[in-house]
This record gives structure tokens, C-alpha cells and sequence, in this order.
């Protein structure tokens, strides 16, 4: 399987935030504050209310690359690729996602934790392999016991990825990681605190 051209942004950026918030609007502000951190590649998960018109306002920026997560079907991944989605994200193995992606130019991350779960991934047609949860799976020592029998696949750990263990997992051969909470934390942005989510974001991008 040919390397998709967007992955090589993917593995550029390291770090890709993971947005799972409660409210839209914390997460657009989210979005501009990371932005005007550095960061340019977000996934808008469908657990924010109205996910994918927030994809499509974003995805309007041409400097951003804006993904959906959390996406449970083919119906909703044709939505969020109509709004704007260049990549989709899914905590498990679905090959009904594989054809809308393919059909949208889009990139599809599937789910997986264990070997089984990698190949099965990878012969349904994704391209990157998410594994989640990252932290309780066995965190960079997994990450690096998996790429020693998967050295060609592309592995985005996320779930536990934070600022004191990206450097291990980016190490232990992830390609890039995946990060909610801990860089981007909702009751900061709702308390207009962007200082410290800006200090986050900055911590990242130096530890990579």
C-alpha cells in the first residue's frame, strides 16, 4: 500500500490535537489559540455537539488540515468528508469506512491495540494504525513492541499521550501521536485562560 501525500504533514506536525469537548465554542477558541501557537492539524471529534460544521468552518482555513474523530459509520464519514474532513479517525476497525475515504482522497485511521487488531486494520485499508488507548495497552514499550513486527505501518498512539511521554513514544518508533485533554484542557479555555493552554502547546512542540 502507497503512502498517502498527506501523511508526510502528519509525521512533520508529531503532534496532532485531539479536540473532545462539550461545548462548540470552546472548541473553535481552542482551535485559533492552538493555531496561533503553531499548530495547523486538529481532529474534530463527533463527540462536540455539530462536529461536522465545525469542520466545515475550519476547513475553509487553507492552512489548517482539519480531520473528524470518533466517527462510527459510513454516513457520518460522509458528512464530515462533505464538510471539509481530510483525514478520519476511528477508535476501532471498520471497512465501511474504507470506501468514502477512498472515494474523498482522504486518509482513514483505524483503531487497534493488538497484533490482530494492526493487520486486521491494515487489510481493511487504513493507512495509519491508531492505537488506543495508548497508556493502558503498555504505552511506548507497546508502541515499539508493534513496530518491531509492523516496521512499514504508520502508528498514532493516543489515549494517555502527554508532554512528560511524547518524546518516548515518538522514540519507540510512533510516527506521530495523538493528544486531547493535556494539551488542550476545556475548562481552561473556558475560563478564557489562553496563557496556559499556549504554554501547553508551546511544552509540546518543544519536546518533539
Amino acid at each position: 500500500m502507497s503512502e498517502h501525500p498527506l501523511i508526510g504533514q502528519l509525521k512533520a506536525a508529531r503532534v496532532v490535537p485531539v479536540l473532545r469537548m462539550k461545548n462548540a465554542a470552546h472548541a473553535a477558541t481552542a482551535v485559533r489559540w492552538l493555531h496561533d501557537a503553531g499548530l495547523r492539524i486538529f481532529e474534530i471529534t463527533m463527540t462536540i455537539p455539530d462536529a461536522p460544521a465545525l469542520i466545515r468552518e475550519l476547513s475553509t482555513d487553507a492552512s489548517l488540515l482539519v480531520g473528524a474523530g470518533t466517527v462510527p459509520d459510513a454516513a457520518t464519514a460522509d458528512i464530515c468528508l462533505r464538510a471539509g474532513a481530510r483525514f478520519l479517525v476511528s477508535p476501532w476497525v471498520d471497512p465501511d469506512l474504507v470506501a468514502p475515504c477512498r472515494a474523498a482522497g482522504a486518509i482513514l485511521m483505524s483503531g487497534a491495540m493488538t497484533p490482530t487488531e494492526v493487520r486486521a486494520a491494515r487489510k481493511a485499508g487504513a493507512q495509519v494504525v491508531k492505537i488506543f488507548p495508548a497508556s493502558s495497552a503498555g504505552g511506548p514499550a507497546h508502541i515499539k513492541s508493534l513496530c518491531s513486527v509492523f516496521p512499514e505501518v504508520v502508528f498514532c498512539p493516543t489515549g494517555g499521550v502527554d508532554p512528560s511521554n511524547v518524546a518516548a513514544y515518538l522514540a519507540a518508533g510512533a510516527s506521530f501521536v495523538g493528544m486531547g485533554g493535556k494539551l488542550c484542557d476545556e475548562g481552561l479555555v473556558a475560563a478564557g485562560d489562553r496563557a496556559a493552554v499556549t504554554a501547553a502547546a508551546e511544552q509540546i512542540m518543544a519536546s518533539t
